[in-house]
């Protein structure tokens, strides 16, 4: 694949070998297909984060750094413990699940990686590719690349450290999803704990909101709840740093396919993808199998207004930020929070969330999100 003065002829294109990109090139079994992506996979390690039944996690277990059946929302008055005996809350890591993917890809896919410089789509949904002067034409093209979005936007972002510490902590069996009992001057703010071990953990200081901190913010965070908790650390492993868009993905107008986070595959009340873009890929893979190559909708459009309305709640209204995520908890079982969490929430379980919201915040926000132009 690198005579620059023939164009290489592909079945499908798949630009960008992330969660949604690799997803679905492992499962392409016949078609000729390459997936773009000019970096390593031990180059992009970060932590990934879902609730999964038994037979997923098994599928995930080379990726997977631990899991929970235990997890807990904390604030000043107290604090909710959730249990289910259906689903663990599970983190992996990022690099070696995409390098499960890569070890598991068919004979008929190929990693290109390059950047690409150009696309120019046809009307069909293929079109023409070019890296590091090469050209290639694919009959369809899937762009997993994440939009550009506006800076005023509503946005989850958050500092973690990896630590082992000097003495083992209590309660290693229970994830810390949500601790809001930290600084709330700034927007929406909470200390989020994965404990892999009693004295191996994941300490992020995560906020919501539209303004980006500097980075050393989120550490004097981690650094004063660590000392609150009388924790002290005997060596950081490592530093991660994201950000994650939460407002609705802007509609694209140059043809091409987008999967993924880029297609809106990302919950935007939570932040949490990767379920929902493994179950995107898994249909579409499905489709094209059966000859189909569109692109399904991660989410209903009645679940897209609904956290749309939640978060004009959250970027309004940011004082009732902590009793809404506390009032859900404490609302929703065990199960039927998991369900929300995924968007597969049935009417008694939308009903028990609404009833213990605030009602006037979420109707303006409804009626403003009704009427509004975005």
């Amino acid at each position: 694949m690198s005579n620059p003065n023939r164009p290489i002829e592909l079945d499908i294109a798949i630009i960008g070998g992330g969660s949604a990109g690799m997803t679905l090139a492992r499962k392409i079994s016949t078609l000729k297909t390459a997936v773009f992506e000019p970096r390593l996979a031990s180059e992009r390690d970060c932590s990934w984060a879902l609730w999964a039944q038994p037979q997923q996690l098994e599928e995930l277990s080379p990726a997977i750094k631990g899991s929970w059946n235990k997890w807990r929302f904390i604030d000043q008055s107290g604090e909710v413990i959730h249990q289910s005996h259906q689903y663990r809350y599970a983190s992996l890591s990022s690099s070696q699940y995409l390098q499960h993917c890569e070890a598991s890809l068919s004979d008929s896919v190929h990693l290109v990686r390059k950047s690409i410089d150009r696309v120019e789509s046809d009307c069909r949904g293929g079109g023409q590719l070019s890296a590091k002067g090469q050209t290639y034409c694919a009959k369809t093209i899937y762009d997993s690349r994440p939009p550009e979005m506006p800076d005023n936007c509503l946005r989850q972002h958050f500092f973690g450290w990896e630590i082992r510490t000097k003495e083992p902590i209590s309660e290693a069996d229970i994830a810390t999803l949500m601790d809001f009992r930290v600084d709330q001057s700034r927007g929406l703010h909470f200390i989020y704990v994965l404990p892999f071990s009693d004295s191996h953990l994941l300490v992020e200081s995560t906020m919501i909101s539209t303004q980006l901190e500097d980075k050393d913010w989120y550490r004097n965070a981690i650094s004063q709840w660590l000392d609150d908790q009388n924790i002290q650390v005997q060596s950081k492993l490592r530093e991660e740093y994201g950000v994650i868009p939460m407002t609705a993905v802007p509609s694209q107008q140059d043809g091409v396919a987008r999967i993924g986070a880029a297609s809106g595959a990302v919950r935007l009340s939570s932040g949490y993808a990767f379920s929902s873009i493994q179950a995107q890929m898994a249909t579409l893979s499905n489709s094209i199998a059966a000859g189909d190559r569109q692109v399904p909708r991660p989410f209903s459009r009645s679940l897209i207004f609904m956290d749309k309305v939640f978060n004009r709640v959250l970027k309004t209204e940011p004082r009732y930020g902590v009793g809404l995520f506390m009032a859900m908890g404490r609302t929703l079982k065990a199960d039927a929070f998991v369900r929300f969490m995924l968007g597969h929430a049935g009417c008694i379980d939308w009903i028990q969330v609404i009833m213990a919201m605030p009602k006037w915040p979420f109707i303006k926000a409804a009626l403003a999100e009704a009427f509004s132009h975005d």
